[in-house]
């Protein structure tokens, strides 16, 4: 696939710059690729944005891997599918978050900004199914949140749960079926 198109003949590809914020601060902003918009959920794919190797104990992201980022605009939370340059998967990394907001899309528009506020909580589940961790709850209670905006606080700890009950209930490759090409 050449740089500015599709797999889809040649449709010019549309780019997204993720920009993740956490406590009102850019954490970090990357380009990605669109793959997918209907509405209330975006897929984007991008390669591994940060410097060297983050090496989580449990789960290595480098050079290399692959991300396919499942956002929607009406769910507390992000999910990314991380496989290596290969094709193998690692597992899910899920982010709770707010809602997406998308910013500049609009018809015929090549590149917009999808913009994602990090709420501290996420969740790990392995490519193998045999790992499934609640992640940074120290973190989220530290953060001050549920005092601040206890609406927010109390959406991000749903969030948490749904996500896990989807994991362990089986529900979850249903969640990130993609939607309809945009």
């Amino acid at each position: 696939m050449s740089a500015g198109s599709s797999d889809t003949g040649g449709t010019p590809e549309v780019q997204v710059e993720v920009r993740l914020v956490k406590a009102g601060r850019t954490k970090i902003r990357y380009p990605a690729s669109l793959l997918a918009d209907d509405g209330s959920h975006l897929v984007v794919r991008a390669p591994w944005a940060a410097e060297g190797v983050r090496d989580f104990g449990f789960v290595r992201f480098e050079p290399g891997d692959v991300f396919t980022e499942h956002y929607w605009r009406d769910r507390w939370y992000a999910v990314k599918e991380v496989r290596t340059g290969d094709g193998v998967l690692k597992g899910w990394y899920c982010d709770v978050t707010r809602p997406a907001v998308v910013r500049g899309r609009g018809p015929g528009e090549l590149r917009y900004q999808l913009l994602v506020e990090d709420l501290d909580l996420d969740l790990w589940a392995s490519g193998d199914g045999g790992t499934v961790l609640r992640l940074d709850e120290d973190e989220f209670e530290e953060s001050g949140l549920a005092e601040r905006d206890p609406v927010a606080a109390d959406a991000a700890r749903r969030a948490l749960d749904e996500l896990e009950l989807l994991v362990r209930g089986g529900a979850f490759r249903d969640l990130l079926a993609r939607p309809l090409p945009s």
